[in-house]
């Protein structure tokens, strides 16, 4: 299968296999018109390096592991919303979201952002100077859960305002617990693909992506140490409030 994804700045690209490959570039099941006058709304007044940073990402094979530009705008309000001045991200690709979220924080706010491809990351570096945020955002290249587990020895425990999770699948149940502990009463954590293309409906056991996405939404919807929302946005982001 193969779709057309219109971006708001003017081209669009091709995104293959998407049934097989949820995608966070766009949001799902809105009609294309819909989708399209969404996104275009929610480019206005984009700050250029972020629209200079979805077009510099678009036509990467990888591209629908970027977010999409109505999800950019919603964590930037989210963060602002928040007062977010000590943020963590789990999964930063070619750093859209990393970028979204310094640009919505006070000058001294800070962003730890986990990824394990200096290759990919090294994509957004430029554009995260250009929009003279590179200061705010500290890059750790390794396996996320290590440099999270990390901050809990270091005793940063309940000292985040936010936490953005968009990586391998399979780790969100721990992703969740640790960024729980590092966040401060009143701090929110934010999941990219909740809805995995629908694949967590009824997922295949041995889809192990989806059996832990399924499972992870269904715990923290049931744990009392939180307040959770699903919101429809892009291809699912489920929001959970720290009580």
């Amino acid at each position: 299968m193969e779709t057309t994804v219109i971006d708001p700045v003017g081209g669009s690209f091709r995104q293959r296999n998407a049934t097989l490959h949820p995608m966070s570039n766009e949001s799902l099941g809105l009609p294309a018109d819909v989708l399209h006058y969404l996104q275009g709304l929610s480019a206005v007044g984009e700050h250029p390096a972020l629209t200079e940073l979805r077009a510099e990402t678009a036509p990467m094979e990888d591209a629908q592991m970027q977010i999409s530009v109505e999800q950019g705008r919603f964590m930037q309000w989210l963060v602002g919303t928040l007062g977010a001045k000590r943020c963590l991200e789990v999964g930063t690709f070619t750093g859209y979201s990393a970028l979204a979220v310094a640009l919505a924080m006070p000058t001294d706010g800070r962003l730890l952002a986990c990824d394990l491809s200096a290759e990919w990351t090294e994509v957004g570096r430029p554009f995260w100077a250009a929009a003279g945020v590179d200061a705010k955002i500290e890059l750790k290249i390794g396996p996320a859960a290590e440099t999270l587990r990390a901050l809990l020895v270091e005793g940063q425990a309940a000292s985040f305002d936010f936490a953005f999770v968009d990586a391998d699948k399979e780790g969100y149940p721990e992703y969740a617990e640790l960024c729980l502990e590092l966040l401060r009463t009143g701090g929110v954590m934010a999941f990219d693909n909740a809805f995995l293309g629908g694949r967590v409906v009824e997922p295949d056991p041995n889809d192990e992506g989806a059996v832990a996405m399924h499972s992870m939404n269904a715990a923290l919807f049931a744990d009392s140490r939180v307040s959770v929302s699903l919101a429809p946005i892009s291809d699912g982001l489920l929001l959970a409030r720290k009580l």
